[in-house]
């Protein structure tokens, strides 16, 4: 043997090694000593017998490498050019072909036996799960197994690893990790999870790698409860940086070429044109017969002309005021027009009148409409006019005529696999609507975006913390025969877009309104995927989402369609507006600005009149800028004539509960965590719940929370947890983080408010007699499954065996805390929940004296219903006196009126005495004079008489006069009778 090379075979072994293949024989490098040298000798190949081989000579230093767009010529140990057709990174080496595995990665499916619900539920297994190769990208299962894609890398030197992907669903936990040699984890968990893409957009990842040997996992782990098919992750363009020399060039991938030696990276083919791997140049296609896309491996031949292939649009308005319906052929046009069973583009319809301006625009007599000027309004038929004085423009946008697209809305096209959509319009105005358009393929994501630069409230009214300062309305339908999805999503101060909701399948013609909280810059997203399956046709061309309208309220470049009364200041003339204090309304008589009563919130949608000003519901009151409703933790109920004093302070700080486990149907356990926060703290919104598998620390979400979906703040809010032991997790996982209640709406001890009703068979009955009391809270969010939003019942209970925070529970009946995923019941047990005791809870007890004392005690009412509150009174000992005491008092009381009585008869006997002596006197006077008259008596008072009283007559007798009358009566029975003679009987 000669040792000359015959055959040359560049490639890599499972290590990253280099390894330069001759026919017998190849070259490799030892392992560096400690001086940081190696040697290069010849190894017969495994099928070979030979001999004479090359002596070893010494290598390169053990990080020596080559520069970008050169390899390591092993024979002579020089780096060399690579040639035309290829590429090399010097130092690196790159995945970008997903045709099939690459040679050195494998994937492994896990499933946790220890995990999986009762053995009835337990499922096949997860043997069928893994990464499958998609041609430019390599895509994650799309189940509840837990899949790694994995490869394993030697470095002489550190480098790092480099990636991009697109991660849109967060129904999976997607993170990537790497091991040393010494089987230890990166250092820092912050790079381990990965960042939630926008729909339709690749993002990039990259992690620093040590020297050694680094083995790369990619992971994921579907979270399915009931929700559709999840969206899997997708990889691509993998990199690697840090190999210590690369012994190969790479061959262009097929749609690729390089036409230059010393090429660093493959151009792409162009569109019509094709290659084949390693090629130096792309070959045309026949372009009246075949077709292309971008970076294609071979030409495709051009089919027949459909009606799929084409789209109506409607014209702009001419100068006459005059569109018309076109239609135009899906660009770029792929099929053929001269083929036997091909159609033709139908005729243009005949002109009509264009559909008026937007309200808040008019036509100055061109073919566009124009916004209407500052402090003017319009409502899109007639000329802008001023706002009357005391008024002011109620700024924001109504979209409901399609003919343009209007300035700050725009479209795009967008496909995961490659960018053959790109330039195509994904939307296409229609009239009274505008619709998803053709796209290049079923599976392209069509775009349409919205830009508003912030929201801000009306000039009369001043937006306080949390308040409502505007909304987006939208009216749209779906048609679809496939799997299509309509996504809503939002997108705050340009840092990331999340989304906010979505609909598949068809969907009859509905409303959905997004509430906004925050005064910032909002970019509002509609796309629309017909089909999520890989493929490259239009089957499902038809299938097609319509917006009718889009509304947003207090836009800050918006426009008026018309006028509302504004407040005005009273040094002014009545021509200007000023701005409310926070909590004021504007008051009709005056139009000056009115603070709300007490206890009543301002309502964003109305500011003119008192009835702007909403009462709260029942046990709750307003803040001091009447922006929200909440409970200060205070509550008073009249119960069989007792008060019932209720203090929740102590409940204040967040309630927290984790209900299950649960499974998914492959097992993977997982928990519903609640945090609620239920009163005090002046209405903020205490109970936050976040979705840990980001990278974002706990300062940066704090910080910016309110720019973040996976950190949300309200009364009552939940969040999905996986355990740690569960499917090999390091540390437990939250995802999903939803508000249940960010509205309070009062405390009662009925069962029913604002149409929110407990069921009394969700919980058992209490056992004593206390009422429980119910907190309600609702969600101004609506969603397809609630269309009302979400509601909220919290039932306090008194119950004295369960001290300090108590214990949260849900019903047995719904072990998710809701039924129907619309209505949530909870309750809370403590003894903090148990009425305040008062004056009124307890009563005094009197004991008997006992020598001189007298004891006094205090009991608590039965049945007890209180705790807390005022203590028991200590037993009151006061002095009393002796029954001898009573005695004597009885005694003078019984002499005195001895004495009044004895006093009283001897006046009445001296009274009778005179009575009866005139009466002597006038029967001597008549015995003397018997044919005479009875003389009259002397009015004068007669020597040794007294001065009689009068007579006094009345229906009622004193007690003296009584007293007199019986004495009288008395002396009347000594007297005998005595017969009276009469001078004038004998004339009778």
């Amino acid at each position: 043997m000669s040792g000359e090379p015959l055959e040359l075979k560049y490639h890599f072994d499972d290590t990253g090694s280099a390894i330069f293949n001759y026919k017998d024989y190849h070259f490799e490098y030892t392992e560096c000593d400690s001086s940081g040298s190696r040697w290069r000798v010849a190894i017969p190949n495994s099928a070979v017998d030979c001999s004479g081989l090359p002596d070893p000579v010494r290598g390169k230093e053990c990080t020596f490498s080559c520069a970008s767009g050169e390899y390591l010529e092993m024979k002579n140990q020089v780096c060399s050019k690579c040639g035309e057709g290829t590429y090399s990174l010097g130092s690196g080496i790159k995945f970008d072909e997903w045709d099939e595995l690459p040679a050195g990665f494998s994937n492994i499916a896990t499933f946790m036996d220890t995990v999986v619900g009762p053995s009835d539920s337990r499922p096949d297994g997860c043997n069928n799960s893994s990464w499958i190769p998609r041609g430019n990208y390599i895509e994650s299962n799309r189940d509840d197994c837990t899949v790694s894609l994995i490869y394993a890398v030697h470095l002489k030197k550190s480098g790092y690893v480099f990636f991009e992907y697109q991660y849109v669903d967060n129904n999976i936990f997607f993170e990537f990790f790497i091991q040393n040699d010494q089987c230890q984890e990166m250092d820092t968990t912050a790079d381990k999870w990965v960042k939630l893409t926008d729909n339709g957009e690749w993002g990039s990842h990259s992690v620093m790698l040590k020297s050694g040997t680094n083995i790369l996992y990619w992971r994921t782990t579907g979270i399915l409860m009931g929700s559709k098919a999840v969206k899997p992750v997708l990889v691509k363009n993998i990199t690697i940086e840090g190999v210590a020399y690369t012994s190969e060039c790479f061959p262009c991938k097929p749609g690729t070429f390089s036409n230059k030696p010393g090429s660093f990276i493959c151009q792409v083919c162009p569109r019509n044109t094709y290659s084949e791997k390693g090629a130096k140049e792309c070959i045309k296609c026949d372009e009246d017969s075949q077709f292309s896309e971008e970076g294609s491996s071979e030409c495709t031949e051009r089919p027949p002309c459909t009606t799929k292939d084409y789209f109506q649009i409607h014209t702009p308005c001419d100068e006459e005021g005059k569109t018309q319906i076109m239609y135009k052929w899906i660009e770029p046009k792929i099929c053929r027009e001269d083929l036997t069973d091909a159609i033709r583009l139908p005729p243009s319809g005949e002109k009509k009148d264009c559909p008026p301006c937007n309200p808040g625009f008019y036509n100055n007599g061109s073919s566009s409409c124009h916004p209407c000027p500052p402090g003017t309004f319009s409502d899109g038929t007639k000329e802008c006019r001023p706002c009357p004085a005391g008024t002011e423009p109620a700024l924001g946008f109504e979209y409901k005529w399609w003919n343009v697209l209007p300035g700050n809305m725009k479209t795009s096209c967008f496909n995961v696999g490659n960018s053959k959509c790109d330039g195509m319009n994904g939307w296409e105005v229609a009239g009274d609507h505008i619709q998803s358009g053709a796209g290049g393929s079923d599976n392209d994501y069509l775009i349409l975006n919205l830009h508003i630069p912030g929201f801000k409230p009306p000039t009369s009214v001043t937006g306080a913390m949390g308040t409502e300062l505007g909304r987006i309305t939208f009216v749209f339908e779906t048609l679809c025969s496939a799997d299509c999805v309509l996504y809503f999503m939002v997108d705050i101060n340009r840092k990331s877009t999340n989304v906010v909701e979505s609909w598949g399948g068809t969907k009859e013609k509905q409303a959905y309104t997004h509430i906004i909280f925050k005064n910032a810059t909002f970019t509002f997203t509609w796309a629309f995927q017909r089909t999520n399956q890989g493929q490259d046709n239009r089957r499902f061309v038809n299938d097609l989402v319509k917006i009718y309208s889009v509304t947003a309220t207090n836009a800050v470049d918006g426009v008026a369609s018309s006028c509302r009364a504004c407040a005005l200041g009273s040094e002014q003339s009545g021509s200007s507006c000023v701005p409310c204090p926070p909590g004021h309304y504007i008051e009709k008589e005056t139009n000056q600005c009115k603070e709300c009563p007490p206890d009543t919130y301002l309502s964003i949608h109305q500011v003119y009149g008192k009835e702007a000003c909403v009462p709260c519901g029942p046990g709750s009151r307003s803040t001091q800028d009447h922006s929200v409703c909440y409970s200060d933790c205070f509550f008073y109920h009249e119960k069989e004539n007792q008060s019932l004093r209720y203090d929740f302070s102590t409940l204040s700080s967040v309630g927290s509960l984790m209900n299950g486990p649960s499974f998914t149907s492959k097992g993977t356990k997982y928990f519903h965590f609640f945090n609620i926060s239920l009163c005090g703290h002046e209405g903020k919104k205490m109970a936050l719940c976040t979705n840990n598998i980001t990278d974002f620390t706990v300062k940066e979400m704090v910080a910016g929370s309110d720019d973040y979906t996976n950190l949300v703040g309200a009364f009552v809010c939940q969040s999905t947890i996986i355990p740690s032991e569960s499917k090999g997790f390091r540390a437990a996982l939250s995802s999903q983080s939803i508000i249940l209640a960010d509205t309070f709406l009062g405390v009662t001890v009925e069962t029913t408010l604002q149409n929110i009703n407990i069921k009394e068979d969700m919980f058992p009955v209490s056992p004593s007699q206390i009422p429980d009391v119910h907190f309600f809270y609702k969600s101004s969010t609506t969603t397809t499954s609630c269309i009302n939003g979400r509601s909220t019942a919290v039932k306090m209970r008194c119950n004295p065996t369960k001290p300090g925070a108590g214990v949260i529970s849900v019903p047995s009946k719904c072990p998710a805390g809701t039924c129907d995923g619309c209505t949530f019941y909870f309750l809370w047990e403590s003894a903090e929940a148990c009425p305040l005791c008062t004056e009124h809870d307890f009563h005094e007890i009197e004991g008997a004296c006992k020598r001189g004392f007298q004891e006094t005690l205090y009991v608590w009412n039965e049945p007890k219903w209180c705790i807390k509150g005022i203590s028991l009174p200590e037993k009151k000992l006061s002095t009393c006196e002796t029954v001898d005491f009573w005695l004597k008092v009885g005694a003078g009381v019984g002499a005195f009126t001895a004495v009044l009585l004895v006093a009283l008869t001897c006046y009445f006997w001296k009274k009778n005495q005179k009575l009866e002596y005139k009466y002597s006197k006038l029967v001597m006077t008549t015995n003397s004079k018997e044919c005479e008259l009875p003389a009259a008596d002397s009015c004068a008072i007669m020597e040794g008489e007294d001065n009689e009283e009068e007579v006094v007559y009345s229906n009622k007798q004193s007690l003296l006069r009584k007293l007199k009358s019986l004495a009288t009566k008395e002396k009347e029975d000594h007297f005998e009778s005595v017969q009276l003679k009469s001078s004038r009987s004998p004339n009778i």
